[in-house]
């Protein structure tokens, strides 16, 4: 994230955020909003930072460790805290379809008088047997997606 690259980078040059606000042209209260999160320095003010650290915008701005020289070490790789909920989330649904239609499975062979109540009380043109293996293949495929989908 920017504002701990920020702060990062400063505390390694050994600056206090006075001196950074004096070397770049800004107010300290400045720095500290960047290093906070309040707000972001507009481009020109990037720039002033890549000088100041020697490095460019991209290393600046990108999700990179940086070593004690200043440099990129090593780029972080963990997934993103929404991928992840995605992926448990898809894998919730498949579960609950495939639990759903095995249990329909289950209904049709044991209480096939249940399943022509369902039928019977459906107004749709589709019977409601149809609907319901409609839905839980729906929550399948919808699971399927969220796991499979790119990050």
């Amino acid at each position: 994230m920017l504002s701990e690259k920020i702060y990062s980078l400063r505390r390694k040059s050994g600056l206090s955020q006075e001196q950074l606000a004096e070397k770049i042209g800004v107010s300290r209260q400045a720095i500290s909003k960047w290093e906070g999160g309040l707000s972001t320095p507009e481009l020109d003010k990037l720039k002033a930072l890549c000088e100041c650290f020697q490095i460019t915008i991209d290393e600046l701005t990108e999700n990179k460790t940086t070593s004690a020289s200043g440099g990129p070490a090593a780029q972080e790789r963990s997934p993103a805290p929404r991928q992840a909920g995605e992926s448990k989330t898809g894998v919730c649904l498949c579960i609950i379809g495939a639990v759903c239609l095995i249990l329909f499975g289950i209904l049709t062979l044991t209480r096939p008088s249940a399943v022509d109540q369902i039928d019977q009380s459906s107004m749709v043109t589709l019977n409601g047997t149809g609907i319901l293996i409609a839905l839980f293949a729906l929550l399948m495929i919808l699971g399927i997606t969220l796991i499979f989908r790119k990050k």
